[in-house]
This record gives structure tokens, C-alpha cells and sequence, in this order.
């Protein structure tokens, strides 16, 4: 079987987890990296055996070996790269969110519909060993229909304030991925978000323009509520659990940590801290994503988290932005009509 040729756009921290991963993939030869600073990388690829890097990603979209590409450039990047390779006939892995704006979104996404092409979209956090297996037990109908969905998700410590002025904040940066988990792990669509949030981490934060702490509430299509809990700081490490309550039973996950062994002494019971934070808790969660879309391309399936389900979670993160700065609930529907976005 011949293998998939892949170039991957963009050799920052999430680039080279992706192509660590895929250049121990059997099925895979990556070919090409690019990258603005591609002679500081040069080295780093060669060593993992990538025999070609630019800095001009049309260089990659343009080679007709390549077969598919992954997009983990700057966010404003994304939807340009998404169409030209679209365009070009490239299956097209993008890491979240594809833009900062709904209707470039939508624009990309067309395109990406009328090639043909695969697409998925980088929500790890379906790929999670813990997460998956609260999935299925909810589709399987262990625990009834779910009534309560929580989720919470804390970083251990927040980003640089250069950062946080450019991430389109902390609901389209951070949120996003409890987003498409609330989806994932209900079965159900968010009808309505509603978000009360703060600046109590840190007041630069808030000068940045952007809240450090948030609780939001979401009304799914099927009647189940749902909330959300944020910080960009838990001093005890990163907070990742989830939790579906429903008619017949609930389930529940609780944080991964270096070891389960406690210690038991007349202070009190002790343990170690959560891993520390996404590159340690989600490690293994970053190969399976890569592995399943490989997977949809040699065996011609639908990706398991596509374009849609990418533009969905954008929806609710601009309605919870919304929500925030007008106090009040706000549906769903009512950002897809202001920014002429067909669901």
C-alpha cells in the first residue's frame, strides 16, 4: 500500500507534536515542513528524517506528491491555507479554531465542501481514553437520557499576556474544547449559552482585554443542561474531568496523574498533583487523532470530528462572548442569523 504523503504548515509547539507522531507512523512519509522560521528548524525536521522545509507553505500545497496537509500555523492563517488546499486537492487536518471570524469559517468550509476533500479538526480531546469511554457508556444508554453534563477545565497556570492578546480569548482559545466535548459527550446540539465571568487570576488579564474565569451554562436541543467551569489557574495542576448525569445512573471521570499511589500517614492521605498540563495529559489523545484521520484517508471515511463540528463550537464560543458582554442567555440560532452562518 503506497504511503500518505504529508506536508504539515507550521513547526510550533502543536507542529511538532504532529510530526513526531506521524513520522512514527508505518502508513506515513512526511515529506515537507513549513514554516516563517524554517532555517531555525531545519536541523530539528532532518533529524526526524523530513527531507523537505520551506518557509513558503504554497510550496507544500503546490507539490502534487503530497496528499494531505496539516494546518498548525497562527490562527489568522488558517482558513486561507484551509481553501488553497482545498483548492489544490489535499485532505486538510487544521488545528482549532479554524478563524476568529464566522463567516471566514463558513467561506472555508464551502470550499472545502465543493473539492471533495476530507477535513478534521483538532479537538484532541475526543481521542482521550477517559472521555471516549463516557461517550460511549452515554451512547450506549447505560446511564438513560443525560440531564446534567459538567465539565471542568482548569489550567494550571495562564498563558503570557502576548499570548492571551492574540488567542481571541478565553472562550474561542481555551472554552472551545469544552464546547465540542459538551457536544461530543451529549449527543445533543447547544441550544443556548449563558456566562457569567471575571478577571480573578490576574488583572492584566483583564487589561488584555480578556476574563481568566468563567462558569457557563448551556441548554441542549435534547433538554439536558449543561455547565462549564474555567480558570486559567488551578495551583494544583491541570483540572480535566467530566461528568453525565442522566435517568438511569451517571458517569464520571476524574484527572489522570503520574501514579495512583497514595500514602497514608496521621497528617492526612497524600498523592501527586494532576499531570501538569495538555502536552502530559493529552499526549496519547495527539497520536489517536492523527491515526484516525490517516485512517479515513486510506479507507475513504467520513472524519470523526470535521469541518461542522468546528464551526459549531465557534457558534457557541461567540455566544458565550456574546452572552458575557450583554448578560444575558443567548442562542445559538441567534449568532448563526447575525453572521449568515447555515447550521
Amino acid at each position: 500500500m503506497p504511503r500518505i504523503k504529508v506536508g504539515v504548515i507550521g513547526a510550533g509547539k502543536m507542529g511538532r507534536i504532529h510530526i513526531e507522531n506521524l513520522c512514527r507512523m508505518f502508513e506515513v512519509d512526511v515529506k515537507s515542513v513549513s514554516d516563517i522560521y524554517a532555517d531555525q528548524i531545519k536541523d530539528w525536521a532532518r533529524d526526524r528524517g523530513v527531507s523537505y522545509i520551506t518557509a513558503d507553505y504554497r510550496e507544500i500545497i503546490k507539490d502534487p506528491d503530497i496528499d494531505a496537509i496539516f494546518i498548525c500555523s497562527s490562527t489568522n492563517t488558517h482558513t486561507q491555507i484551509i481553501a488553497e488546499g482545498a483548492q489544490a486537492g489535499k485532505h486538510i487536518f487544521c488545528e482549532k479554531p479554524f478563524s476568529f471570524d464566522l463567516e471566514e469559517t463558513k467561506r472555508a468550509l464551502n470550499v472545502v465542501e465543493q473539492a471533495g476533500v476530507k477535513m478534521q479538526v483538532g479537538f484532541n480531546r475526543r481521542f482521550d481514553h477517559n472521555f471516549k469511554r463516557v461517550r460511549d457508556i452515554v451512547q450506549e444508554g447505560k446511564i438513560g437520557d443525560p440531564h446534567i453534563i459538567k465539565i471542568t477545565s482548569r489550567d494550571p497556570a495562564p498563558p503570557s499576556l502576548d499570548y492571551i492578546k492574540v488567542s481571541g480569548g478565553l472562550f474561542v482559545d481555551m472554552a472551545i474544547h469544552d464546547f465540542d466535548m459538551a457536544r461530543y459527550v451529549s449527543g445533543s446540539e447547544v441550544e443556548e449559552v449563558f456566562v457569567k465571568g471575571g478577571v480573578l487570576v490576574d488583572p492584566a488579564i483583564g487589561e488584555a482585554g480578556d476574563i481568566d474565569t468563567a462558569v457557563i451554562t448551556l441548554t441542549f436541543n435534547n433538554g439536558a443542561i449543561g455547565i462549564i467551569d474555567n480558570s486559567r489557574q488551578a495551583v494544583y495542576g491541570y483540572d480535566q474531568r467530566v461528568e453525565v448525569f442522566g435517568s438511569k445512573g451517571c458517569v464520571t471521570t476524574n484527572n489522570d496523574y503520574p501514579n495512583t499511589a497514595q500514602w497514608w500517614t496521621a497528617d492526612g492521605v497524600h498523592g501527586d498533583k494532576p499531570l501538569y498540563f495538555f502536552l502530559e495529559r493529552y499526549k496519547e489523545s495527539y497520536v489517536e487523532e492523527v491515526k484516525a484521520f490517516i485512517d479515513c484517508i486510506i479507507h475513504d471515511k467520513k472524519p470523526a470530528v470535521d469541518g461542522q463540528d468546528g464551526l459549531q463550537a465557534e457558534l457557541i464560543a461567540y455566544a458565550a462572548k456574546k452572552s458575557l458582554l450583554e448578560s444575558r442567555p443567548v442562542k445559538i440560532e441567534e449568532i448563526a442569523h447575525e453572521k449568515a452562518v447555515k447550521q
